[in-house]
């Protein structure tokens, strides 16, 4: 079956089984931040972002994918946001394995993106799932809550210019 979807903002048509998991067509693309982890969805290190939504791409078929929108970690990496939490991982002093990177990255984007202010209490349990241990979970929340600030000054700067004349 044809399957057309944007990957990474590049229009792309594949012939596959529409019961072909995500991560497995990425990784056939070179696609290697959707990393082989689990294949049942929990570890995150095959995460993507499915219509701006962070899914284990193991688990999710090809036929949910046909006219949606996947970004994956290499082409993230490249954004405003990605900066926003890379500066709020690096004041935290979290160092990634590799790993769980997409996981851990798209879900601090999904958390930022949606919540100005984060509250520590909701990040924690947002992110005590990750089975990772190279980041515990407290610096972990320590650099989405920075990120959000990054991000929240960023947002400002683009949008009220410089000071709008306030001192």
């Amino acid at each position: 079956m044809k399957i057309p979807f944007t990957l990474n903002n590049e229009n792309i048509v594949v012939d596959t089984n529409p019961d072909t998991a995500l991560s497995a067509i990425l990784r056939g693309n070179a696609i290697f931040s959707a990393k082989k982890g689990c294949d049942k969805g929990f570890c995150g290190a095959c995460t993507v972002l499915l219509n701006n939504k962070p899914v284990p791409s193991c688990i999710v078929p090809m036929a949910i994918v046909k006219d949606s929108t996947i970004i994956t970690l290499e082409y993230f990496c490249n954004t405003e946001d990605y900066q926003d939490i890379k500066n709020g991982f690096k004041a935290a002093d979290i160092e990634l394995c590799g790993y769980c990177n997409a996981g851990k990255i798209f879900e601090a984007y999904e958390i930022i993106s949606k919540f100005e202010r984060p509250e520590k209490a909701f990040v924690t349990k947002q992110v005590s799932h990750f089975p990772c241990n190279c980041t515990e979970t407290a610096v972990l929340v320590d650099g989405i809550l920075l990120a959000a600030n990054y991000r929240r000054k960023r947002l400002s700067e683009n949008t009220t210019g410089k000071d709008h004349g306030k001192k």
